[in-house]
C-alpha cells in the first residue's frame, strides 16, 4: 500500500533534489538567537538571499529524463520554496502579524509545576525567554495589521470557548494572561527564583497586550491580501490551476448543494425525535468508541480502504467532554455530542489521524515531509459524504443532518475566508454570515476558523476544493479502467502518494497531465517536459 512512486530513487540529479529538499525544509525554521526565534530584519534578508540562491539551482536542474514520480517531486520542492517566498512577498509575519510572537509563549504557561531539578530548570529557561520575544515583538512589528492585533489582544485577555491545545480545565483562566498568573500560584512558595521569572513573564505578557492596545487606531485595519496575491498562492504554492473566481465558483454550488440536502433530511425526518445530547464524560467516551467501531465494520463491510495492522487499536478524538457542554457548547460540541461519527471520520480514522500514519511510514523523504490542505483536509471532507452515501447512518436518518451540517461550515469558509483576503468582508462581517447561514454555529469557533484562514490563505477553501478534486478523479479512474475499477483499491492508491496536490496525484496516478501542465509552466517556468521549447 505505501511503496509509492517506482524508480524515484534513482541517482543523478534526483539525489540533489532529495537533499534540497531537505535544506528547504532547514531554512523555513527560523533560526534562534540567545534561545528565541530570530526574526529581525537581518535575518529575514539573510533567508531571502538564501532563496534567491536555491531557486537559483533548482532551476539549473534538467529533469527532462526523470520518470513522472521524480517530476512531481520536483515540482514539490518548488512548493516548500513558493511558500517561504509568498511569505517574504506578502504576509511577512515577523512585521505584520502579533499572532506570531504571542505563539512563541502563549503554551509556556500550560506546564505543570516541576518536581525535578531538569524540569525546573527548562520552565526557567522558557519564562525567562518571555521578555525577549515581547522585545522582539515590539521591535519588529513595523506594520501589524488591526485584525490580527485585535485577535492577539483576545487571546491575551480572555479563554475563547474552544480551546487551543491547553490542558483540560472544567473552569480555564481567562486568556494566556490568565493562565500565567495561574501557573505562579501552581509553584512552589518558597521557590522565590522561579516564582520571580514566573512573575516577570506573566509582566511581559501583560506588558505585549497593552503595547497592542495602544497602538491599534494606528494599525491598517485589514490582514486582507488581495486578489492578486491569492492568485498567485494558489498557482505558485498550492500548485493548483485555480483563481479566486474558480474557487468562488466551486464554494457556492458545493454550499447550497449541502444546504438542500441539510434541509431534505430535516424535513424527511422531522416526525422522528432529536437526537438527544451526551450528559457526561463518559457516555462521550463510550459514544466515540462506538462510532470508531462503526466506522471500521463499514470500511471492511465494504473493502473501502486497507487499514493497516500497525494502526492503533483506538484513535483519539478532537472533541473533549466538559461540563459547560450542558449549556454552552460550541459547533463542533454542538455535533459531537449529538453522534460522535462525523467527527471522527474526519479528524481520526480514516482521516487525519489515519492518514498521518501513513505519511510518516512513507519512504520518500520528499513526500514524507509534505503536508497540503486541498489533499490532506479534501479526504477528510470526502470521507464524510462518501461513508453517509455508503450507509454509516442508515439505522438513524438522524445523524444524515449532523454530517450536512458540518459540511455546509465547511462550505462557508469559501464566502469567509475569500470575502476577508479580497477586502469584500471584515473578519466581524465574515463571522456574522457564517452566523447567520450555518446551523449551530457561533462566535467563538467561527472566531477560531477566522484566524487561521487570516494567516494561512487557502486553507479554508481546500476543505471543499479537495473534496472536489478527489470525486472527479473517482469518476475519471472509474472511466478509464471500467469493470476492473475497484473503490478501495483506488484509495489505497491515492493514499499511496502522499499528501501532495491532487493536480500532481491526478497526473501521476491517471496520466491527466492538462492541469499538470499549467501549474509547470506558472510554477517553474519552463516547457511542461516534453513539450517544445
Amino acid at each position: 500500500m505505501l511503496a509509492c512512486c517506482p524508480g524515484a530513487f534513482a541517482q543523478g540529479s534526483y539525489t540533489e533534489l532529495i537533499g534540497m529538499n531537505e535544506e528547504i525544509l532547514d531554512l523555513a525554521r527560523p533560526g534562534q538567537r540567545d534561545g528565541v526565534p530570530d526574526l529581525s530584519g537581518a535575518a529575514v534578508a539573510e533567508q531571502r538571499a538564501q532563496l534567491e540562491d536555491f531557486r537559483g539551482r533548482l532551476l539549473d536542474i534538467d529533469t527532462s529524463s526523470w520518470s513522472v514520480p521524480q517530476q512531481v517531486d520536483y515540482l514539490l520542492v518548488w512548493s516548500k520554496m513558493n511558500d517561504i517566498v509568498f511569505q517574504h512577498r506578502v504576509m511577512q509575519p515577523w512585521s505584520r502579524d502579533p499572532l506570531t510572537y504571542l505563539y512563541q509563549f502563549r503554551a509556556i504557561p500550560y506546564a505543570e509545576a516541576p518536581s525535578t531539578p531538569d524540569e525546573r530548570a527548562a520552565l526557567s529557561r522558557e519564562l525567562k525567554a518571555v521578555p525577549a520575544m515581547v522585545d522582539n515583538a515590539i521591535e519588529n512589528l513595523t506594520q501589524p495589521a488591526g485584525e490580527l492585533a485585535g485577535l492577539a489582544i483576545f487571546l491575551l485577555d480572555r479563554f475563547d470557548g474552544v480551546g487551543q491545545g491547553e490542558p483540560y480545565r472544567d473552569e480555564p483562566p481567562e486568556g494566556t494572561i490568565g493562565w500565567f498568573e495561574d501557573l505562579c500560584g501552581r509553584l512552589a512558595p518558597g521557590d522565590s527564583e522561579l516564582l520571580g521569572d514566573c512573575r516577570e513573564a506573566t509582566a511581559s505578557a501583560q506588558r505585549y497586550r497593552d503595547w497592542l492596545a495602544e497602538n491599534l487606531d494606528g494599525m491598517e485595519p485589514s490582514a486582507a491580501i488581495g486578489t492578486e496575491n491569492y492568485n498567485w498562492y494558489l498557482k505558485h504554492v498550492r500548485l493548483l490551476p485555480h483563481t479566486v473566481d474558480d474557487l468562488v465558483g466551486i464554494g457556492e454550488r458545493e454550499f447550497h448543494r449541502y444546504r438542500f440536502n441539510y434541509m431534505l433530511d430535516r424535513y424527511t425526518n422531522r416526525s422522528l425525535d432529536e437526537l438527544e445530547l451526551t450528559q457526561s464524560a463518559e457516555q462521550h467516551r463510550r459514544r466515540t468508541r462506538d462510532a470508531e467501531a462503526r466506522i471500521r465494520e463499514l470500511v471492511e463491510e465494504l473493502d473501502l480502504l486497507t487499514i493497516p495492522d500497525y494502526m492503533p487499536e483506538e484513535f483519539e478524538t478532537d472533541v473533549f467532554w466538559s461540563p459547560r457542554a450542558a449549556t454552552d457548547r460550541h459547533f463542533w460540541e454542538e455535533l459531537q455530542f449529538r453522534n460522535a461519527l462525523n467527527n471522527h471520520i474526519h479528524a481520526s480514522i480514516p482521516g487525519h489521524r489515519f492518514d498521518a500514519e501513513l505519511r510518516q511510514r512513507l519512504e520518500n523523504p520528499i513526500r514524507r515531509t509534505h503536508s497540503e490542505s486541498a489533499r490532506a483536509e479534501g479526504w477528510a471532507t470526502y470521507l464524510e459524504e462518501t461513508l453517509i452515501q455508503a450507509g454509516i447512518a442508515e439505522d438513524n436518518p438522524r445523524v444524515r443532518e449532523l454530517f450536512y451540517a458540518a459540511l455546509i461550515k465547511r462550505g462557508s469558509r469559501f464566502f469567509a475566508e475569500i470575502g476577508m483576503h479580497t477586502g469584500a468582508m471584515t473578519l466581524e462581517e465574515a463571522n456574522a454570515y457564517m452566523m447567520e447561514w450555518v446551523p449551530y454555529m457561533e462566535e467563538d469557533l467561527g472566531r477560531y476558523d477566522l484566524v487561521a484562514y487570516l494567516r494561512r490563505p487557502g486553507l479554508g477553501s481546500m476543505y471543499l476544493l479537495g473534496k472536489t478534486q478527489i470525486e472527479q478523479l473517482v469518476s475519471e479512474r472509474a472511466f478509464q479502467l471500467g469493470e476492473e475499477f475497484d473503490l478501495g483499491e483506488f484509495h489505497d492508491d491515492l493514499l499511496s502518494r502522499g499528501i501532495i496536490p491532487l493536480t500532481l496525484i491526478r497526473w501521476e496516478m491517471a496520466g491527466l497531465d492538462d492541469d499538470a501542465r499549467a501549474v509547470w509552466r506558472d510554477v517553474v517556468g519552463k516547457p511542461f517536459p516534453g513539450e517544445n521549447p
